[in-house]
């Protein structure tokens, strides 16, 4: 088959793909926009697209025979550009690498390791086990809400009964208590879950219900000291919302990796809202960068490289969207 990798992001899972999936394939890689003669027919005549964008400004791939998005993500591509029939998988493979760092700017809230290095090169002692003043606080104490239960809600809620924290859970789908979850709130007690926990994670894909769905009312529900993270997708919070609460030091903070604004080529290098975050002191901003490791790509290759292999015996796909 001819398999094409579409776009930048795209291109970075290409190395060693063809070692993974074996020979007798065709791999291309192909620009964001594919504008010359060679391009344009190398992606209208593609078995396979890995990619994560498909619009009107690109060739129609009239060969299709599956669309691969190298993320859980497929909000940026037009199903309607697909020939009809073609299925659209996703891969996700992310989860660990984001639970990871949703543990770290949890701990670093408890543990502040790099103030008390940073100190100590000036001769400052001031986190010195010997003086009250120093101190902390513990992670296991706190609660965590986690909206959303889903392949990343499921690897950060282990983590952090690891270590010892209380965790809650808001789902559309009913969450079985247990050795995970200590509680489950239905979303028509919303209010009442983003006023339980010390700290609320918004794990929520985008799409037409979840846009704006954590909003003024479920940032006023929670507690003055709490901490809100997204590593979601930016517009489930409402922008204007969130910079107010903030700005207001209505909530004690935010930790925010998926954003309003992103590069384009244009605007190779904007502030990640049209509201300016950068400028709060109560907000951690990290540009969307939670899942990207080596073990992410690996995990995405191989679903990738399996749903090509069961694509090519007729058998059923994975991760079909």
């Amino acid at each position: 088959m001819r398999i094409v990798f579409h776009g930048a992001n795209a291109a970075t899972f290409e190395p060693g793909f063809a070692d993974m999936l074996g020979d007798g394939h065709d791999i291309v890689c192909l620009p964001d926009a594919p504008t010359s003669t060679a391009d344009i027919q190398a992606f209208q005549s593609a078995d396979v697209i890995v990619g994560i964008r498909l619009d009107a400004s690109h060739p129609r791939p009239e060969s299709l025979r599956l669309y691969h998005a190298p993320a859980a993500g497929v909000d940026a591509i037009d199903r309607t550009r697909l020939p009809a029939g073609t299925p659209l998988c996703c891969s996700f493979g992310h989860d660990p690498a984001i639970a990871e760092y949703v543990m770290t700017a949890l701990l670093l809230r408890h543990v502040p390791i790099p103030a008390a290095d940073l100190d100590l090169r000036q001769g400052k002692w001031t986190y010195w086990a010997s003086a009250r003043s120093a101190l902390r606080t513990e992670l296991g104490d706190t609660t965590l809400g986690i909206l959303g239960f889903g392949h990343i809600g499921k690897a950060v809620a282990a983590r952090a009964k690891a270590f010892g924290m209380t965790v809650h859970a808001a789902n559309r789908s009913p969450v079985a208590t247990g050795s995970l979850v200590d509680r489950y709130y239905p979303l028509g007690e919303f209010a009442a879950f983003m006023g339980s926990a010390d700290y609320i994670l918004v794990t929520l894909p985008h799409n037409a219900a979840t846009e704006g769905f954590v909003g003024r009312d479920a940032l006023a529900a929670m507690q003055p000291d709490a901490v809100i993270l997204n590593v979601g997708r930016g517009p489930v919070i409402d922008e204007a919302a969130l910079y107010e609460a903030l700005a207001q030091k209505r909530i004690g903070g935010a930790v925010i990796d998926t954003w309003y604004v992103y590069p384009t080529p244009a605007a190779p290098g904007p502030h990640p809202g049209r509201l300016p975050f950068h400028k709060l002191d109560n907000c951690t901003l990290t540009p969307h960068m939670s899942g990207w490791t080596h073990g992410t790509i690996r995990r995405r290759q191989e679903t990738m490289a399996e749903n090509i292999r069961r694509l090519a015996r007729g058998d059923p796909l994975v991760n079909v969207v």
